[in-house]
């Protein structure tokens, strides 16, 4: 009995670090999501004053939903569109002053989607979330900036769609045999999707597939946020990067 009952201190004490070993586990589990969150919500903002050029464009009408911005020319529109994916943890408004000329000048429906934890990776709803917001388009195009062109690529590999539009990015899988139409918008001094990467990942995209580099833009240059880290300088102005946008889609649509 004498025995027996020793141990019972023992068995005691073990499982009290193990409930505390479970409980620091926990905390440091938490604390790692809530970091994580935190970083997450926390986005490269879209610089005001294009944001307000865009929405008071009279050539475009602009509605804003839970999931995603969609931009309408107002005269003229065509049966295209084209559903485009921001890049990670960039603010989607800070894509509308750059294709609002696109929109206006080629009747082309633009859907900015608005990516779950501003994560494209992290966005897996099908491309009819996003489509249903313009039932009257009957040809949709995916396209992205960053990672949002690299999810786009994979979009393109899973959904029914005429083509792929890449802003500063390129595609991790293959869509070489795919037969879709593919334009790569890229910038001479990007230091995020560089020209060499931009080069080394040609061979995924079909053979006749557009390549256009805007020479003095840099990996921001395709939005309105300022500064990224990491990136090149940018000798081109928004402006001339936003023409040069316009006209590339132009060419690449016929218009």
């Amino acid at each position: 009995m004498s025995t027996t009952a020793s141990h019972r201190p023992e068995r005691s004490s073990w499982g009290r670090r193990a409930v505390r070993v479970l409980l620091a586990v926990l905390v440091v589990l938490t604390l790692v999501v809530v970091g994580f969150l935190v970083w997450a919500k926390t986005v490269m903002q879209g610089e005001r004053p294009a944001s307000l050029e865009a929405w008071t464009d009279e050539r475009v009408s602009i509605e804003s939903f839970d999931d995603s911005i969609v931009m309408t020319p107002v005269d003229d529109a065509s049966d295209r569109g084209l559903v485009f994916i921001p890049g990670a943890k960039v603010d989607p408004y800070a894509y509308m002053a750059k294709l609002v000329d696109a929109v206006a000048e080629t009747g082309t429906t633009v859907v900015i989607t608005k990516p779950i934890l501003n994560l494209a990776f992290f966005d897996q709803r099908p491309l009819e979330t996003f489509i249903r917001h313009a039932p009257e388009v009957s040809e949709w195009y995916v396209g992205g900036h960053s990672l949002g062109g690299v999810r786009a690529c994979m979009m393109a590999a899973d959904e029914e769609v005429a083509g792929v539009v890449f802003f500063g990015s390129y595609c991790a899988n293959d869509l070489s045999g795919s037969g879709l139409a593919v334009l790569s918008i890229s910038g001479s001094d990007d230091g995020l999707s560089t020209p060499d990467k931009i080069e080394g990942a040609a061979h995924l995209l079909p053979a006749d597939a557009t390549f256009v580099e805007i020479a003095g833009a840099n990996h921001g240059s395709f939005g309105d946020y300022g500064v990224q880290p990491g990136d090149g300088v940018a000798t081109a102005s928004d402006r001339e990067v936003r023409d040069e946008i316009t006209r590339a889609l132009a060419e690449f649509w016929g218009e």
